[in-house]
């Protein structure tokens, strides 16, 4: 079931209205000759009103803040540029859902903040489900409020960022658990005592504040 849709008995035309897909390399779903005519290709091809496709497009590009690329030709972008892009396309349509594969895979590591920046705001402000594929868990980790661990196409964790990356799954199915969270089962292992496991460095410092003031 997706957005309460069976997605054996509807075509892929009518759940793409609710589930909008990012693609891991924002070049492969760019084509058009201007960021403006690529975030309302779908909108067009679904045949809305050119005046609602206007409103939806100025409205994705101010929501991603690219309003000043809106005239320039997507191949001449950055990596971090092409992927607000990417997302304003899928944004456009308005979905419940947004799945990202791996968006940030192709940029450094300070354009991949400003990319998850971008979307935890959408999922905050916009109500937006958020649903992310992603190997870079340090970072991911701090936005995440819930996470689905897989093995061989089977989900064998699912629950709260900190309970499934302090989990002995998780460590016996190698999953790279964030540095923060392995530094702390660490310290455990050595001895000190730690009411809980965090997953962020600022997670971290919190606890590290605790402990110092009751020592």
């Amino acid at each position: 079931m997706v957005a309460g849709l069976n997605v054996d008995r509807h075509p892929t035309h009518e759940l793409a209205q609710h589930v909008g897909l990012v693609f891991q390399n924002p070049e492969n779903q760019l084509f058009a000759l201007s960021v403006e005519k690529d975030v309302a290709f779908g909108l067009e091809n679904l045949g809305w009103p050119r005046d609602e496709i206007r409103k939806r497009v100025d409205w994705a590009l101010q929501v991603t803040g690219i309003e000043d690329l809106r005239d320039r030709a997507p191949h001449e972008l950055s990596g971090g540029q092409q992927q607000r892009v990417a997302i304003a396309c899928v944004l456009a349509m308005q979905p419940d859902v947004i799945v990202l594969d791996e968006p940030t895979s192709f940029l450094d590591p300070l354009s991949a903040r400003k990319t998850f920046d971008v979307i935890n705001e959408l999922n905050k402000k916009l109500g937006v489900t958020v649903i992310l594929v992603e190997h870079r868990l340090d970072l991911a980790s701090r936005y995440a409020d819930r996470v689905i661990a897989m093995d061989d196409g089977a989900v064998v964790l699912n629950g709260a960022p900190r309970e499934v990356f302090d989990s002995e799954k998780a460590r016996l199915i190698g999953i790279g658990i964030p540095k923060t969270t392995k530094l702390f089962q660490l310290l455990r292992e050595s001895g000190v005592h730690l009411n809980e496991i965090p997953v962020t460095p600022e997670g971290a410092s919190e606890i590290l504040r605790g402990m110092l003031k009751r020592d």
